[in-house]
């Protein structure tokens, strides 16, 4: 799965990406100093790992991953290809959730692209490209449909084609598609036009060092932040981009004195890359032995042999049944031998929905997987 990072030039983008990734993306005070995009695969924070490992003297520790993408700052007119508008669109359609980092803090040594601090009007500036850009795609898949259904001989498109109606009217209204209410039966409709607007968004309001230990309820700029989100039902995470890059440069016994200093129970970045993952709907699901401790992503709702599948598609065509432990359970009694004897471990078939933190072992055909 691929997030991209975005936001206006110099609103703390690349610094933040810096941080997640150690990618050492440039971060000159310049619009347009990440051209092509960065990518970053970063792990999810999932403390059960190490548990798990310690349980079972595991050899080696491989965690879920989040892909993030750097890209190219952005200004107004991109919809119409000014800037690096043509490269921002392409690279943004390509991701599966946006991270919009937002600009909250005054710094005069700071320039920005519009001379003056407004986190709404920054949200609007690149919302507003991205449903110009929507509207286009939405104008083009109407001229398309309106030629099957022309003449009321195709039900079916003459209905996408009164959806694609009203939604580019939401649209030209300067809401994002993912406000858009649907139907039963227009979610098809909507995935055929391709939208940008209708991905998911986390933002990240980027404080200045200073009001690092500051209610976030007293931030101003944050407060207009939150208030534009809860409007389209979007998540915000209050962060300080340059705090977190340095940490992310610390040792791990500086990075822990600093974090008690001002009452840091986890990292901005470890509750922006939780926040990205439970956004795209992940979970994972947990694979456990001397050799290997791993965390496999799947989708949350995902059945056990498609999350067999993530392992091998062996695995998904000749599933029998998965062995199945909850991983505190598993912890709390020391050892899969104990939970057997306990009757906490489920065997379950074909219709058992994953759960995050299930600890499974698989159970397959070989022949049958085979053919």
């Amino acid at each position: 799965m691929k997030l991209g990072v975005v936001g206006l030039p110099n609103v703390g983008k690349s610094t933040l990406f810096n941080a997640i990734t150690h990618a050492g993306a440039e971060c000159a005070n310049y619009p347009f100093c990440t051209i092509e995009p960065n990518v970053g695969v970063v792990a999810v924070p999932d403390e059960r790992l190490d548990k798990l490992a310690a349980l079972y003297s595991s050899k080696k520790i491989t965690p879920a991953v989040i892909e993030f993408v750097d890209i190219a700052g952005l200004v107004k007119g991109a919809s119409r290809g000014e800037g690096l508008g043509n490269k921002f669109l392409s690279h943004i359609r390509e991701v599966d959730a946006i991270v919009h980092v937002v600009r909250c803090f005054e710094d005069a040594n700071i320039t920005h692209v519009d001379n003056r601090i407004d986190p709404v009007t920054d949200i609007q500036t690149i919302n507003l490209e991205l449903i110009l850009s929507d509207m286009e795609a939405v104008q083009n898949r109407m001229n398309k449909v309106k030629v099957q259904a022309r003449g009321g001989a195709d039900k079916k498109a003459a209905e996408e084609y009164a959806f694609l109606e009203r939604l580019y009217a939401h649209l030209e209204s300067e809401k994002p598609a993912r406000t858009f209410p649907l139907s039963d039966g227009e979610q098809e409709f909507l995935k055929n036009c391709f939208l940008l607007t209708v991905k998911p968004v986390i933002y990240a309001a980027n404080i200045k060092e200073d009001d690092m230990g500051t209610d976030e309820n007293d931030l101003d700029f944050v407060n207009k932040v939150k208030e534009w989100a809860a409007q389209e039902g979007s998540e915000v995470l209050v962060i300080c981009a340059k705090t977190e890059e340095e940490l992310s440069q610390m040792d791990a016994e500086d990075k822990a004195v600093f974090m008690e200093e001002f009452g840091l129970g986890e990292s901005g970045l470890d509750r922006l890359i939780k926040k990205s993952y439970a956004l795209l709907g992940l979970i994972s699901y947990l694979t456990a032995g001397e050799k290997e401790t791993r965390a496999w992503t799947i989708v949350n709702g995902t059945k056990a042999p498609q999350a067999a599948g993530k392992i091998h598609t062996d695995f998904e065509k000749g599933f029998i049944r998965a062995d199945v432990v909850n991983w505190e359970i598993l912890v709390e009694l020391g050892s899969i031998a104990a939970a057997k004897e306990k009757g906490k471990v489920r065997s379950e078939g074909k219709e058992y929905v994953m759960q995050d933190g299930d600890v499974v072992e698989y159970y397959f055909n070989v022949s049958k997987s085979s053919k």
